[in-house]
């Protein structure tokens, strides 16, 4: 009897603990820094509670958005010929004949695309905002809206695509403009659903930052909705993420929801 594989490093340390990984962070974990900032008076005779006292983020977990690549160019030579080999059972499963003369680069096109689609997972979010984070005595919102998106549903294989606002009230740091594009761009190119690629964005702008508050609103089609299942041509998607004060502050929101709109 052959001895199965040991587990690598990696996912050792994964198996040991029950939380699962949302954008690098582990759920179960203080993913948020606390954003009313005092404490909560505690009654006389009473001795406070861990809920009354805002807890300073893990480090660990604050750091997590530069830690996110999983995998590189040299990954992309290595695998490749592995790709093709696998659309190649596909045509032929689909009762296709790989080797007529329409097909017989269609393996490999197939393959380049979807590395292509899938090219966030070769970024890393402290590699676009590194150079880009200034300090700037700038309290006022910032929005930038109608950011284009593409993306492939993890569930399918199929694109999703669709607009994304973003706004962040700043605390003493602003982000490049074209830097919160490029979130969405390192994000949306992985296989995704719509509810956790909004919430990573949040997140790393707020990691990155440590803003007032962060909103996030994406409005999607997806195909797996349009071409096949229930086939609902006009049919979008939209998610919101907020955090601080955009969460906290229904005026503040309002503003922000607005905005988007206009």
């Amino acid at each position: 009897m052959m001895e199965s594989p040991k587990p690598s490093a990696r996912a050792s340390e994964a198996s040991s603990s029950n939380d699962t990984a949302v954008n690098g962070l582990l759920d179960g974990m203080e993913k948020m820094p606390k954003w009313n900032g005092a404490p909560k008076e505690t009654p006389k005779g009473e001795k406070p509670n861990s809920k009354s006292i805002p807890r300073a983020p893990c480090s660990s977990v604050m750091e997590s958005w530069k830690e996110e690549r999983t995998r590189s160019l040299e990954d992309n030579e290595i695998s490749l010929p592995s790709i093709v080999a696998a659309y190649t059972t596909i045509l032929r499963g689909l009762g296709e004949d790989p080797q007529r003369q329409g097909l017989l680069k269609t393996p490999y096109r197939a393959a380049t695309a979807m590395q292509f689609f899938t090219k966030g997972y070769q970024e890393k979010i402290i590699d676009v905002l590194n150079d880009a984070i200034f300090d700037e005595d700038h309290d006022e919102m910032v929005i930038v809206k109608d950011i284009d998106m593409f993306s492939m549903c993890e569930h399918h294989l199929v694109p999703i695509f669709g607009r994304v606002h973003i706004g962040y009230l700043p605390n003493k740091r602003v982000l490049g403009l074209s830097k919160l594009a490029r979130i969405v761009e390192i994000y949306s190119r992985r296989l995704q659903v719509q509810e956790r690629l909004t919430k990573q964005i949040a997140i790393a702008i707020t990691e990155a930052l440590q803003p007032s508050g962060v909103g996030v609103v994406v409005e999607a089609t997806h195909m797996c909705m349009v071409m096949r299942g229930v086939q609902k041509m006009n049919s979008k998607t939209v998610t919101s993420t907020m955090l601080g004060v955009f969460r906290e502050d229904p005026k503040t929101r309002d503003e922000f929801l607005a905005l988007i709109r206009s």
